[in-house]
């Protein structure tokens, strides 16, 4: 019975709603305001740079440089007696000094599978921005709405406190007049100073969310007064749908795999050979027969550099590249379960307020009713202010049980919004 109502909900919920997410004017400002200002944003940005600045670091295949001198005392000098002379066929004083020019000519795809994993890289930080926007867009909506909720509690609990004064003199008057007692007196100021602690904690309350918004936008006061937020509603598959092609979480997910697989590839050019071409010249000594003369020298070739072994760490780099690609994966079905499940719970918890704030309509009614009856009683002398007192909690109690369901089924609103991915600001 329960799927059947939320079904038949939905579908004439979805009848009437429009195409696009509605919200205020203030709470978008509010959200753009954020982005700039919450420095969490800043932070998550500056890892886009970074990871540009690494893709330009991985595409660096330039010639590399260097350059070198050396002395190196050699004894004893090596000579052997030729043509009755002795001939020196080593300096002992050893002199080098050159430059070395080296360039990686080819590397089988290595130097591409690294920018490729930094191209990806750039990606997955550029998402990481999104999500942060969207987890902050929730983030002050819920602050905004928990200001709104909380101004309407406090002007419940206003005229709640005036009702009690207007009583309390009322009382004090026909104490006067020896109609009432001393007892009714005491239990009516008990009563307000009652209702004056809660709504000092309401206060409160709403001082710290005030304080969270000036935290997370830099402002400090709002002119929100109504639970204006919507969104079109859909049944289930179409809202999975919805966050699977929007949602943030989704798209990092993905990322996440695509970084494992080029993380393989990067892995498996491992073992690969890299031919790297390379010249030298400089001046050294050691020529014979003028040994200790620094003569003018170089050199050119070509190198071929072929790993044979390495104990069998590349296997085994591969092997757990591969379980992490599997595991990427594996968390991408984790990740629809858990908003399949989320939203359910989302849409679950819109229909049920709805049937709620219906319900309560009745019950303010009744409730106003009783208390009209229980004041006039009690000024004509039939009724006690205990009774009026009660049904003065009893209408209190049920506006307040209206707010928070209204409350409730805009948080709702707000969290569906959320995990379907929708920009609404």
């Amino acid at each position: 019975m329960k799927q059947i109502f939320i079904a038949s909900f939905l579908i004439s919920a979805a009848i009437t709603s429009q195409a696009q997410v509605t919200a205020n004017t203030e709470l978008k400002s509010f959200i753009n305001q954020s982005f700039s200002y919450f420095p969490r944003i800043k932070e998550v940005e500056n890892t886009v740079i970074t990871a540009k600045q690494r893709l330009d670091v991985s595409s660096i295949n330039s010639p590399t440089i260097d350059a070198s001198v050396a002395y190196r005392f050699v004894e004893p000098k090596i000579e052997i007696p030729l043509g009755g002379q002795e001939f020196q066929f080593a300096p002992v004083h050893n002199l080098d000094g050159h430059a070395d020019i080296n360039y990686l000519l080819f590397d089988f795809g290595k130097l591409k599978a690294n920018i490729e994993r930094s191209k990806t890289d750039i990606q997955y930080a550029e998402h990481n921005v999104i999500y942060t926007k969207y987890q902050l867009a929730s983030q002050v909506s819920t602050i905004y709405y928990n200001i709104v909720f909380l101004q309407h509690a406090i002007s419940i609990q206003d005229s709640v406190l005036s009702f009690l004064g207007e009583n309390s003199t009322f009382v004090e008057n026909k104490y006067k007049n020896g109609d009432a007692l001393k007892i009714d007196i005491l239990n009516i100021k008990t009563q307000i100073d009652a209702e004056q602690n809660r709504k000092v904690d309401l206060q409160n309350s709403l001082q710290k969310q005030l304080n969270l918004l000036a935290y997370t936008t830099g402002q400090k006061q709002t002119s929100g007064n109504s639970f204006d937020f919507d969104l079109p509603l859909k049944d289930i598959e179409g809202a999975v749908a919805d966050a699977q092609a929007n949602n943030p979480d989704f798209l990092l997910a993905k990322d996440k795999v695509k970084q494992s697989q080029n993380d393989l590839a990067v892995t498996q050019l491992g073992t690969k050979p890299s031919v790297i071409v390379g010249a030298e010249s400089g001046l050294k000594n050691g020529y014979v027969p003028s040994v200790n003369e620094l003569k003018f020298n170089y050199n050119a070739g070509v190198a071929l550099r072929i790993p044979i072994y390495e104990g069998g760490r590349t296997k085994k780099q591969i092997a757990l590249s591969q379980t992490l690609v599997k595991q990427n994966e594996l968390a991408i079905a984790t990740l629809n379960g858990n908003y399949r499940k989320d939203l359910e719970q989302a849409l679950t918890d819109l229909s049920s307020n709805l049937e709620r704030i219906k319900n309560t309509e009745g019950q303010i009614d009744e409730a106003k009713y009783a208390t009209r009856l229980a004041e006039n009683r009690f000024q004509n002398g039939v009724g006690t202010n205990l009774e009026l007192t009660n049904a003065t909690t009893n209408l209190e109690r049920a506006e307040l049980t209206k707010l928070q369901y209204q409350y409730q089924l805009c948080l709702a609103k707000v969290e569906l919004a959320r995990l379907m991915g929708d920009k609404y600001w």
